[in-house]
């Protein structure tokens, strides 16, 4: 049933959802010691695809359609792989906390993608909100942990590149998909559409795909793929059906802030002051972003 406000009960479950989606980034870095990354990518869409494609039969809901918006389909699914290339490739060389900062910039990516080519308003609120982004971008860079070098200045650039591919994603969504297609299906073709994207990615890009595979390795794997890719995912397509999006979406600043913290605590990453900085201007300009008054 249809709720008008964000209830305890949908915030828990939001708080569970972004602390989920915080440890993902430690887990990919921990699968990336089993598998080349964009072969674990392969992988991951692989797995949760299968699970969708259940969920999918089980709801009697077509698996793809048949007209103009299996190639909007197909778009979506480029981008979607093209995201986690970048992402997966980038945890190789920086870390996990930075990656989750970095790659949590789509908000912005999307609001700026909104205004350019949906038409939507930037008001005072969402500048404000693209100005501490902007000046939080600025404070992780400067914020250097003593592992330095320039293999990480290139996965961080390999991050900022997988949280635009996810903003495009998205805006390609809300402007050809959105309210033409059941949830689900903007779920499948994300994940189905991506797995021949990754597999010729990782066909050309790494000699060796399966690397020093370890149960920890395999765990983050099933993490990744199961919790995340799907279960966390469909949880989350439950609550837009329940409560107002802007609810929630206002609450999604919580997810960096987990992901430095489980950086810290899983991998022992060093949290400079730059970075907890950059955190917090970041998860800010989130929070404006996303904000809507009541009316």
């Amino acid at each position: 049933m249809a709720k008008d406000h964000l209830d305890l009960q949908g915030f828990l479950i939001l708080l569970v959802l972004t602390m989920l989606w915080g440890l993902n980034y430690t887990a990919i870095k921990i699968a990336n010691t089993g598998f080349a990354p964009v072969f674990n990518a392969f992988l991951r869409s692989s797995i949760a695809s299968a699970f969708g494609v259940a969920y999918c039969l089980s709801i009697k809901q077509p698996l793809f359609h048949r007209d103009i918006r299996f190639f909007h389909g197909c778009m979506v699914g480029l981008l979607f792989g093209l995201e986690f290339v970048c992402l997966y490739i980038g945890l190789l060389y920086t870390d996990s906390a930075r990656a989750g900062i970095l790659i949590n910039f789509s908000p912005f990516v999307v609001a700026i993608g909104a205004y350019l080519f949906l038409k939507e308003k930037l008001g005072i609120t969402k500048i404000a909100g693209l100005v501490l982004a902007f000046t939080g971008l600025y404070s992780v860079f400067q914020g250097k942990p003593m592992t330095w070098n320039t293999s990480m200045l290139f996965g961080d650039i390999l991050e900022l590149g997988a949280a635009v591919m996810w903003g495009a994603t998205t805006v390609y969504i809300k402007k050809f998909l959105a309210d033409r297609v059941h949830p689900i299906h903007t779920f499948l073709y994300q994940l189905v559409l991506s797995i021949p994207v990754l597999f010729i990615c990782a066909f050309f890009l790494e000699q060796k795909w399966v690397l020093d595979v370890s149960s920890s390795a395999v765990l983050a794997l099933l993490y990744s793929s199961i919790v995340i890719a799907f279960a966390s995912y469909f949880v989350w397509f439950k609550l837009i059906h329940t409560y107002p999006v802007s609810e929630l979406a206002v609450f999604t600043f919580l997810t960096p802030v987990f992901g430095v913290v489980c950086g810290a605590i899983f991998l022992g990453e060093q949290v400079t002051t730059g970075l907890i900085i950059g955190l917090l201007l970041v998860s800010g300009g989130i929070y404006l972003t996303n904000y809507r008054k009541k009316n």
